[in-house]
């Protein structure tokens, strides 16, 4: 029995920051700009929310914990 993805929505700023650092850990959160985070959020496994939703503060805050986890690591 395989294990479903958590759902991710936009507001699941930690969840999606692990999920980032596991599917990219290659990625530094510092070269990814809005646009291209927008499109690596939504194609992580158990994305569930609308894409149309997204604003630049929410990416903002993403892209903020997604770097402070990377450094503190």
């Amino acid at each position: 029995m395989s294990q479903q993805p958590h759902q991710l929505y936009w507001e699941s700023t930690y969840a999606i920051t692990v999920a980032l650092m596991t599917q990219y850990p290659e990625r530094n959160p510092e070269d990814v700009g809005l646009e291209e985070l927008a499109e690596l959020v939504e194609g992580l496994p158990g994305f569930a929310d609308d894409p149309a939703m997204v604003t630049e503060r929410i990416l903002l805050d993403i892209q903020t914990v997604w770097y402070e986890e990377a450094t503190n690591s």
